[in-house]
C-alpha cells in the first residue's frame, strides 16, 4: 500500500509539471499585515499551528493568515527529533471552524482537538511543544552578562519592551574577540508575513558575521533563514520553532587571526546550536556579512549587535564566557 508520503510526492510532481504550461494567475492582494506578541491576542488560527509528531511522523502546520494553513509532512519525526532527511510533503488548506482538512485526491488529513490524523496511516499525530534544552541556562561565575532582564546598560541604544525583554535594534558596548555565548529569542506572530517580512532580525557577532533570526518555521532552511549565515551557510538542519515560543542559540566563536602588520592569516571559525541542535559546524567564515558595523574583517575585536528589521523580536538571558 502506498503511504502518504509517497501519493502525495507523486501528485505534486504531477501538479508542478501541469503548473508549467497553465496561464498565471493575478497574483491575490495581500492582507494588511497583522502582528501579534502574545498568545493570548493571536487569534483563532494560533492554537492549530505548532509541531505535530507520533512513533513515525513528525508535521509542521503553519498559520498563513485569515484561516489558510500549510502542513509539512516529515518522516521519521520532526527536525532535529527523528526526520530521516528524506523529501518532505506540503499541503495547504483553509480552516472550517474549529477543524482543518488538508485533502488531495486519493488522500486526506484532518486536524482537529490538537490531533492531526491522516487518513491513509490509520493513526493521528499529537501536537507537542518542545522546548531548548539550554533555554533559561544559568550563566557561569565567570561569565559577562549582557542582558539579565533588569536593565539595558550594557547596549548601546539599549531599551526594553513592558515585558522587560530587551528589544531589536541595540550593539553592546563591549567588544569581544574569542567567546562562548548563550543568548534567546522571542519571535512575534505574523501570519500575513512571507520571507524576510516574517519576524526579522539577526545576531551579528563582532558586529561582522549575521547569524540570522527569521521566523522560519516550517521553511526551507536557507541560509538567510533562521539558524543560517547570512550569504554563507544555510543550517545543516532547520530547527526553528514556531512563532511566540522561547528559542536559543548557543555560539561558540574563535575570531579571524592577522599578522603584525594586519594582513589576514586566518579565517573566523563559528559554531551554532539552535533550541540544542548543531546547525553551523566550526564554519569558517571567510567574509563579513553585508549589513554589519564593520565591513571588513579587521583585527580589532567587535561588539555583538541585535539587529533591527522593522519587527517587534525581543530578546533575553544573554551571557558571553571569554576564552
Amino acid at each position: 500500500m502506498n503511504t502518504l508520503t509517497s501519493r502525495l510526492l507523486a501528485l505534486l510532481l504531477a501538479a508542478s509539471v501541469q503548473a508549467a504550461d497553465a496561464p498565471k494567475p493575478a497574483a491575490p492582494k495581500t492582507p494588511e499585515p497583522a502582528t501579534y506578541l502574545t498568545v493570548e491576542t493571536a487569534g483563532p488560527d494560533f492554537p492549530l499551528q505548532g509541531e505535530y509528531a507520533n512513533e513515525k511522523f513528525g508535521a509542521d502546520i503553519i498559520a498563513l493568515g485569515d484561516g489558510n494553513f500549510r502542513m509539512v509532512l516529515h518522516k521519521g519525526g520532526l527536525p532535529g527529533s527523528g526526520w530521516d532527511g528524506s523529501a518532505k510533503v506540503e499541503v495547504e488548506a483553509k480552516r472550517d471552524g474549529d477543524k482543518v482538512i488538508f485533502q488531495d485526491k486519493v488522500d486526506s488529513a484532518i486536524l482537529e482537538n490538537g490531533v492531526l490524523t491522516i487518513k491513509s496511516l490509520g493513526q493521528g499525530l499529537k501536537r507537542i511543544v518542545r522546548r531548548s534544552p539550554t533555554e533559561g541556562l544559568a550563566a557561569p561565575k565567570d561569565a559577562v552578562i549582557l542582558f539579565d532582564g533588569k536593565n539595558a546598560d550594557a547596549w548601546v541604544n539599549g531599551h526594553m519592551d513592558e515585558r522587560n525583554f530587551l528589544a531589536a535594534g541595540v550593539k553592546s558596548k563591549q567588544a569581544f574577540k574569542d567567546f562562548s555565548m548563550h543568548i534567546e529569542f522571542l519571535l512575534p506572530f505574523k501570519p500575513f508575513g512571507r520571507g524576510q517580512g516574517r519576524a526579522n532580525s539577526g545576531v551579528y557577532v563582532q558586529d561582522r558575521y549575521e547569524i540570522q533570526v527569521l521566523d522560519s518555521f516550517g521553511l526551507k532552511g536557507l541560509d538567510n533563514e533562521c539558524g543560517g549565515i547570512y550569504q554563507n551557510s544555510a543550517p545543516k538542519v532547520n530547527m526553528c520553532f514556531p512563532p511566540l515560543q522561547w528559542q536559543t542559540y548557543d555560539i561558540e566563536f574563535t575570531a579571524a587571526k592577522f599578522d603584525a602588520d594586519g594582513k589576514k592569516t586566518g579565517s573566523a571559525f563559528l559554531t551554532v546550536k539552535h533550541n540544542g541542535v548543531i546547525v553551523q559546524d566550526n564554519l569558517e567564515l571567510k567574509k563579513a556579512t553585508p549589513g554589519g558595523g564593520f565591513k571588513n574583517e579587521v583585527p580589532a575585536p567587535g561588539p555583538f549587535q541585535l539587529q533591527g528589521h522593522g519587527n517587534p523580536v525581543v530578546y533575553r538571558n544573554i551571557w558571553v564566557v571569554v576564552k
